[in-house]
């Protein structure tokens, strides 16, 4: 008689605790939906392999030495060799992260390896350290491969001599991880404190039933938007000051570019970062939903698919467009190339004026998330 009362109230409660379930579309969404979007990105985000090397390849004077040496470069799988007419047109374009290596051929190589001794110089992009370690391998590896093949068809135990490989790293001389992960760790902070910031306001003016008072008053979307960020635009302005100090002090990270510059980027992608927050806001019905949302849409997103540790080139195209509409993977690419290679205008009206058009949308839709509670 006790177990048949106590299954009937334990079939109920089941039943109560089900039907709210189904009810609760954020928790669903979280059970459900979440896990499918963490083995995805867990899945074709994390990845320390390297693909598609961009190797920008100078050669100062071509000799059929030199051309059988540099196709060594073109059979390799995971390189992709680009021709550059002078060094210094290979050094802009490396300048502008076009390139992740240099391979400088000198002018007298043919003369050299008839002496029995030439030098090769590779000089890797030190803004990704793992990129440039995996790199000098995969080319060194490469130039290996052609020379024995030389060697085979020559019939000889040598190709005419030892090639020298002289190995440089151009931004980061040290090879330090830590000067290619502090720039990074700005965005994702950024990001975070943005996004939460302002992704909890509105959602929880709602719960308290404070944003009813709205309803009587004049205030416009617009004004309301622009009360709402201006706090924490203080707050983000001083946590980028206290990110670029503990840069520079605790980590002797270099900072190359000018403050001008990389203030005002941070200051666009914190303002990025915080109308995303309000946007998500303003469109949740809880906290709880907001939170949750927030971290799926800045955060994770941020650290995943935008370049932090993992180079995006390595992943699919689908997966590679989606980091590309990141704001995130933007702000990413500038803030590295400001601190390690210092300013490049062109890079910076680039990046910037995609932030400014995230800027221009995340209002307008922080606008159309409250007019209608507004109006």
């Amino acid at each position: 008689m006790h177990f048949n009362a106590f299954s009937r109230r334990l079939v109920a409660l089941i039943c109560k605790e089900s039907n709210q379930l189904l009810r609760d579309k954020s928790s669903m969404a979280i059970g459900l939906i979440l896990p499918i979007i963490l083995i995805l990105l867990f899945g074709y985000g994390l990845s320390f392999d390297l693909s598609n090397g961009r190797v920008g390849v100078v050669v100062q004077h071509s000799t059929p030495q030199s051309d059988q040496l540099i196709s060594g470069l073109n059979g390799s799988t995971y390189l992709s060799a680009t021709p550059f007419t002078s060094f210094h047109e290979a050094k802009e374009a490396m300048g502008r992260d076009e390139i992740d290596a240099i391979v400088n051929v000198p002018s007298d190589f043919a003369e050299q390896r008839e002496n029995g001794n030439a030098s090769i110089q590779i000089i890797t992009n030190g803004r990704s350290t793992s990129i440039a370690s995996a790199l000098q391998g995969y080319i060194s590896g490469a130039f290996a491969t052609a020379q024995a093949i030389q060697a085979d068809r020559s019939n000889a135990e040598s190709a005419a001599g030892i090639i020298t490989v002289e190995q440089r790293m151009w931004f980061n001389e040290s090879a330090n991880s830590t000067w290619f992960l502090v720039p990074g760790l700005i965005v994702l902070i950024l990001t975070l404190v943005g996004a939460f910031l302002t992704g909890l306001l509105i959602a929880r003016e709602r719960e308290r039933g404070t944003l009813e008072a709205l309803f009587v008053t004049p205030v416009r979307p617009l004004e309301l938007v622009l009360a709402k960020l201006t706090p924490y635009i203080v707050i983000g302005m001083i946590d980028i000051v206290v990110c670029l100090l503990a840069a520079s002090l605790n980590f002797d990270v270099p900072i190359r570019g000018s403050l001008l510059s990389i203030v005002s980027a941070s200051f666009l992608y914190l303002m990025v970062s915080l109308l995303l927050g309000l946007t998500i806001s303003g469109f949740s019905s809880s906290q709880f939903q907001a939170s949750q949302m927030a971290l799926l849409a800045s955060f994770m997103p941020a650290m995943m698919l935008s370049g932090f540790v993992f180079d995006t080139r390595n992943l699919p195209v689908v997966i590679q467009v989606i980091s590309q509409i990141l704001p995130a993977t933007h702000f990413m690419t500038l803030i590295k190339t400001l601190f390690l290679g210092g300013d490049d205008w062109r890079l910076w009206l680039k990046e910037c004026g995609i932030l400014m058009i995230y800027i221009v949308v995340l209002t307008t839709a922080s606008c159309i998330s409250l007019k209608k509670r507004l109006r």
